[in-house]
């Protein structure tokens, strides 16, 4: 008798494999699940962030969620009364998902970085991007696009992982230069960053007598753009 895969080894494979778009559609019905497995704490790290500085009115707040993927930040930022919601990602079958839910407002699709960010420039209150911000993901460039969609005194909140891979780390020092460089241009300040030791389990698997999970740390960022 077949015996069926491990869920936590096919959860790391898929991981390990999300290169495209295409394989973003693929990976969608189980998207959540997987990262669930993984321990993936990102939209929670982001939403509790947010709104520790957020001082609007939640029901009177537009959101534009960029790489939203599934829609699990508009979920947890729902539950705590945010209700105008944009979302935009790269894959069809994500978005097929994240109109599942009723949540969103207006759903667009685009590949950040071969397209620009299909969104309003000046209009939203707060600006999220989640877990894409990686090379081969969401370039470096897209930050400001992400900057120029908020409104005059809107937030900005990114969330990542800090992997520590030779592909990752070019990438790293050009976005944090970029932030800084924004910062020095007076476009936006820094309001904070939060730091988690546990932001994802390594989807690497472990060898024998490498102890117990090993996690990828993670950092989320808050800008507010200057008005």
């Amino acid at each position: 008798m077949a015996v069926s895969p491990n869920p936590i080894h096919k959860a790391q494979l898929a991981f390990q494999s999300c290169k495209t778009p295409a394989y973003y559609d693929i990976w969608a019905d189980t998207y959540e699940e997987d990262h669930n497995l993984m321990s993936f704490k990102a939209p929670h790290l982001a939403v509790d962030f947010l709104t520790q500085h957020f001082c609007g009115r939640p029901e009177e707040t537009q959101v534009l969620d960029v790489a939203c993927g599934t829609g699990w930040v508009a979920k947890l930022m729902t539950e705590l009364g945010f209700r105008s919601f944009v979302g935009v990602d790269g894959s069809k079958g994500m978005l097929e998902l994240a109109a599942k839910t009723g949540l969103y407002q207006d759903l667009k699709l685009a590949l950040l970085g071969t397209q620009p960010l299909p969104a309003q420039t000046g209009v939203f209150d707060v600006v999220m991007i989640v877990g894409a911000l990686y090379p081969g993901f969401v370039p470096v460039r897209t930050i400001r696009e992400l900057h120029n969609a908020a409104k005059p005194g809107g937030l900005v909140c990114i969330a990542r992982g800090n992997y520590q891979r030779p592909a990752h780390f070019d990438y790293n020092n050009d976005m944090h230069r970029e932030m800084k460089r924004m910062e020095e241009e007076g476009l936006w300040s820094l309001v904070g960053t939060s730091q988690s030791d546990r932001y994802l389990a390594d989807p690497r698997p472990k060898c024998d007598g490498d102890g117990e999970e090993q996690y990828i740390s993670g950092t989320v960022y808050l800008y507010r753009k200057s008005v």
